[in-house]
Formats: C-alpha cells, structure tokens, sequence
C-alpha cells in the first residue's frame, strides 16, 4: 500500500530540515558559498511549504502512522535520538571538539532512519541513512582540507541531500 501521505510529509519535514542544515552550514562556509546557500535555504523552504500544503490537503489519506505499533516505534526512536546527540554533543563540548557536533548530529540523524525503514515500510530510508552518515564522516574529512568548519560541509551534504528526499517525496506522491 502507497502511503500518500506520508510522501507529503517527507516534503514537509525534509524541506524544513534541509532548511535547518543549509542554514547550520553558514556557520563558517568560504565567502563565495553564501549565495548558492542562501538560494539552497530557500528551495528547502518552498518544498517544506508545499509539503505542508500537499499534507493537509490529503491529510486523510493513509499513513504508516495510522497503526499504533509504528507510530509507538517512530515516538521511541525519535526521543531517543534527541538524548543521544544531546549526550554526545555534551561530551564533544565538554573535550573541546565543539566543531564534531555538526557531523555526530548528522551522524545520528542518519542512523536513526533505520528504524523508520519499519516504521514506514519504506526500503529507500535506507539510502537515506547511508548518505546522511557518509556526509556526516565526509564532513570530518573534508572541512580541515577545504578550510571550513564541519558543519558547513555536513550541512551543505545533509541540506543537498534531505532536499532530494523532499523532493523525491513530491515525485512519489504525483506517482500515486
């Protein structure tokens, strides 16, 4: 069964985190990425607005959410993620690395789609969860040599790619 609605909302809540990253990217970007951000940040707020629209108008339709069990699964992970990065970005703040809260961020927002695969019935979480935690360990890499901070390349990776997904979102919901 197509999940209608729940194609509307991965628009919705990629396009607003996408927003988020492209915007944690401005922490310290090269001068010349401002624009092309602040052009990025836009399109994710289109499409997160779009996806709110597209939801509401078919909030009826059917969604994994629906079944008590994998609404339970979503509630469980979703909370758990937020004290996992919160005690590994207390523990990177306290040793001095604020820079890696950007990518372990990141990192855990992408294993945590994991679980949502089964919450969703939705294999392409899947390749979600490896882009998003490929960024977040690219990101660690690649800022030293390009001189940046790490959440500009995590959140240029993490805006570009949850952006896809929003608008993969509008794709499978006009496929429906």
């Amino acid at each position: 069964m197509e999940f209608i609605r729940d194609h509307t909302m991965y628009m919705a809540i990629f396009g607003l985190f996408s927003f988020v990253w492209f915007g944690w990217a401005q922490e310290r970007p090269r001068p010349k990425w401002r624009l092309p951000l602040g052009i990025a940040s836009g399109a994710a707020l289109l499409a997160c607005g779009f996806g709110i629209y597209l939801s509401v108008i078919n909030w009826n339709a059917p969604s994994a959410l629906n079944e008590q069990a994998p609404f339970l699964v979503y509630l469980i992970t979703f909370w758990a993620q937020f004290v996992i990065i919160g005690a590994g970005s207390f523990i990177l703040i306290r040793r001095k690395k604020s820079g890696l809260v950007a990518p372990w961020v990141l990192f855990i927002v992408g294993l945590h789609f994991i679980s949502l695969v089964f919450v969703f019935n939705d294999p392409l979480l899947f390749l979600l969860a490896a882009l998003l935690t490929g960024a977040a360990v690219a990101s660690i890499f690649v800022a030293p040599k390009l001189a940046v901070a790490n959440s500009a390349i995590a959140g240029i990776g993490a805006g570009t790619i949850l952006l896809g997904f929003a608008l993969l979102g509008l794709g499978r919901y006009l496929l429906t």
